[in-house]
């Protein structure tokens, strides 16, 4: 599956990502905001793409004009949350921060969600301090959802407070239709 939107191109992950991701991956600001260490090697990175990103909905996040590897956008079923209740997950390498890419990534996604997958529901979160993912879901148009928020670890083992957001199929029609 290919998702394209004005800058990016959304593709599978492959084997040859792995220097690339390793790359942006290695970088103490990326991972540990999501929740997972840095890479400390390219088998690291080859290791992750052949389970953690070999999802059937999770894709590289690449530059349309030139193929450059920028980060990673997935979407999952929330079995625990019921059928239909999906979970967005993101991250861009650090040289793309600011630019836009991860809210027009996440656009076609949520779009991809609600009109291919037929999710009902999205959830996704971001830790507190984490000021980038908070403005990419505020600019998504998520719905927060305050009464949910609760402390979860990063991988440096501190507990931290996670903030937890929805949007319905209904809310994203209303919106985008």
């Amino acid at each position: 599956m290919i998702i394209t939107t004005e800058r990016l191109i959304l593709r599978s992950w492959r084997e040859g990502d792995a220097a690339d991701l390793y790359m942006l991956a290695r970088d103490v600001d990326i991972g540990p905001r999501a929740g997972w260490k840095p890479h400390d090697s390219i088998a690291v990175s080859l290791k992750t793409i052949r389970t953690i990103m070999a999802g059937p909905e999770v894709y590289a996040i690449t530059d349309k004009r030139i193929g450059t590897l920028m980060g990673s956008i997935g979407l999952r079923p929330m079995v625990e949350k019921g059928e239909g209740e999906w979970e967005l997950t993101f991250w861009i390498g650090k040289p793309y921060w600011g630019r836009g890419y991860v809210p027009e990534a996440a656009r076609a996604a949520l779009r991809h969600a609600f009109t291919e997958l037929g999710c009902e529901a999205i959830w996704c979160s971001h830790f507190d301090e984490n000021e980038q993912s908070r403005r990419v879901i505020e600019k998504c148009e998520f719905t927060r959802m305050p009464e949910l928020d609760h402390r979860d670890s990063l991988a440096d083992g501190v507990v931290h407070l996670l903030r937890v957001y929805r949007m319905t199929a209904e809310e994203w029609r209303e919106r985008h239709g």
